[in-house]
């Protein structure tokens, strides 16, 4: 409930303090007082935007402030507790609009930002006035109160939860696909060279060795002489390296004896005709090695020609080829995952649509069986309001599936948004003998607010903002019409704070406490008051209101009757 308000400085109001209370608080005056701009102050405490045009001319900053007193246990208690505040404290907005800083918004005395103010004060308030006259035009917020009657948010809240977890998911697996649809020839090249470097069978090193063979391929007569000639010249000619040796350690020993010290060199000398012995052995061996094969010659250059080839195309060495067939592998394991990661996609989404699907035609369903219950009951709200002979009705009607329809986001005939299939739009006919039209074909100014006030009468037992705030209820309305609507907003106080600006005092003989709100010049300029009235005063607003500014004891004496009938 809305207990105190403050305007400073804002539009033609300079200091402006109301005290509400609960019931129906009545705000009346001449036209022009300033009525709208305290809905414009209320609808900025409630999150709407600022505008800098609103500040007082000769002003730097506008200040509005609001204090509501929250109740235990309720939906916006425990939005603030989430958020860090305390709901037993009551609930105090304060929002500074600057021409020169950034606007700012306070919670109980905290600074917050618009999207926190926006989240508690979505289910604090209602006002209904012209935008929300045409706010209740489009079929949108025509299907919200249907769902809103029905108790079907909650359920509405599952499809809306369920489409989005969907959309990413959609998203991500076309993404996928055109991945994957982008890889397909590149997944055939990468094919082609694994095959390529695998069948070659690559041994690090080899084509080192393969040089070094080649070569001794290429020189095998040479090295056969070479090395033929050496072992005849270490061991198997006479007068070989090996047998003079022999013949000089033989000396030396004889010698030995007769100088030990000899023994040195004689051991020396023999370790040396033993290892020309062995480097003979050796090229013997290496001579029964050495080969002189062309058809060897020829395999030795056809795979070194291939491993030339593996290196100009894929690395400067053998180890970069090696090093490339590592990394198409380890690409063509992540497609061939990703193939995987489209499967798991689909999975997934097949699940999911099979639950928005079931959820969707649910809602739908119980929408259809709650429109009947809802027009029925409209039919008699407008019966009480002076249009009795009304008829309404609520057309139901799906979007179908064409060639551009995503198959996860519909059934098999309709297209799925995230608030289900249907598409509604409400249907009168205010007179009998006309056809049922569109709401918003509505000419009168009159049946529409009527038919606002009836939806707003309806669904009193189950909205769950605290405080209306109706502006032009009286729109195109007066007489008798008047006098059933202010009984109506009586009627809607008893279940919440209601506060009516009206010009008719039909409407506002009902209230629980009246304000007025006027203009006066002062000192050159023009300021808005508004002072709350105690009963003779009340009686004088009301006997201005039926006769103007000139009051007759007529006049007083209608309005002291038109009270009191009420009471």
């Amino acid at each position: 409930m809305l207990q105190e308000l403050s305007i400073r400085n804002f539009a033609i109001i300079d200091d402006l303090q109301i005290s509400f209370s609960d019931g129906l608080n009545i705000l009346s005056g001449e036209t022009g007082a300033g009525k709208s701009i305290i809905i414009n102050a209320v609808n900025l405490l409630l999150g709407s935007r600022a505008n800098v045009g609103l500040i007082r001319t000769g002003s730097q900053t506008a200040e509005l402030e609001a204090l509501f007193q929250i109740a235990k246990q309720s939906t916006i208690a425990g939005i603030m507790e989430k958020n860090g505040f305390h709901p037993q404290e009551g609930l105090l907005i304060r929002r500074i609009v600057s021409r020169k800083d950034r606007h700012r918004i306070y919670i109980n005395g905290h600074l917050a930002t618009t999207q926190t103010l926006n989240l508690i004060t979505e289910n604090l308030a209602s006002i209904s006035g012209q935008h929300a006259h045409q706010r209740m035009l489009r079929e949108e917020n025509q299907l919200e109160i249907i769902d809103q009657f029905g108790d079907l948010i909650s359920l509405r809240d599952e499809v809306f939860s369920c489409f989005h977890e969907i959309v990413p998911l959609i998203r991500n697996l076309t993404n996928l696909k055109a991945k994957q649809a982008r890889y397909a020839e590149h997944v055939q090249l990468l094919e082609f060279q694994q095959k390529e470097i695998r069948q070659a069978s690559i041994i690090p090193e080899e084509d080192v060795a393969l040089e070094q063979e080649r070569i001794r391929l290429k020189n095998g007569e040479e090295l056969f002489q070479a090395v033929h000639s050496s072992v005849e010249a270490l061991y198997s000619a006479p007068g070989a390296a090996v047998e003079r040796l022999v013949a000089v350690k033989k000396d030396l020993e004889k010698a030995s004896r007769i100088d030990p010290g000899l023994v040195p060199k004689t051991e020396r000398i023999a370790e040396a005709a033993i290892n020309l012995e062995d480097i003979a052995e050796a090229l013997r061996t290496y001579l029964k090695n050495i080969q002189i094969d062309e058809n060897r010659l020829e395999a030795v250059e056809a795979r070194l020609d291939t491993l030339s080839k593996l290196k100009r195309k894929y690395g400067t060495s053998l180890e970069d080829v090696l090093l490339k067939l590592e990394s198409i592998d380890h690409e063509l394991s992540g497609i061939d995952n990703l193939s995987k990661d489209i499967a798991d996609f689909e999975k997934n989404l097949s699940s999911l649509h099979k639950k928005l699907v079931k959820l969707a035609i649910t809602l739908s369903n119980k929408r259809k069986s709650t429109a009947a219950t809802l027009s029925k009951k409209v039919e008699r709200e407008l019966g009480t309001l002076k249009m009795s002979q009304t008829k309404f009705q609520i057309s139901f009607r799906t979007l179908p599936v064409d060639e551009h329809t995503d198959a996860y986001l519909s059934t098999e005939e309709n297209i799925i948004t995230e608030t289900g299939i249907d598409r509604i739009t409400f249907l009168i006919a205010p007179n009998v003998g006309e056809p049922l039209k569109p709401l918003n074909n509505i000419v009168s100014g009159g049946e529409l607010s009527r038919v606002v006030l009836a939806l707003k009468a309806i669904l009193a037992r189950t909205e769950a903002v605290e405080t209306i705030v109706f502006d032009e209820v009286d729109a195109g309305i007066g007489g008798s019409v008047a006098e059933v609507v202010g009984k109506k907003l009586s009627s809607l106080a008893r279940h919440h704070q209601i506060i009516c600006i009206t010009h008719l005092p039909q409407i506002a003989k009902f209230g629980d406490h009246h304000f007025n709100i006027s203009k006066q010049v002062a000192r050159g300029r023009t300021r808005t008051t508004i002072t709350r009235l105690s009963q003779a005063e009340r009686v004088k607003e009301i006997a201005r209101m039926l006769g103007g500014e000139k009051i007759t004891r007529a006049t007083l004496d209608h309005a002291h009757e038109m009270i009191d009938k009420t009471v």
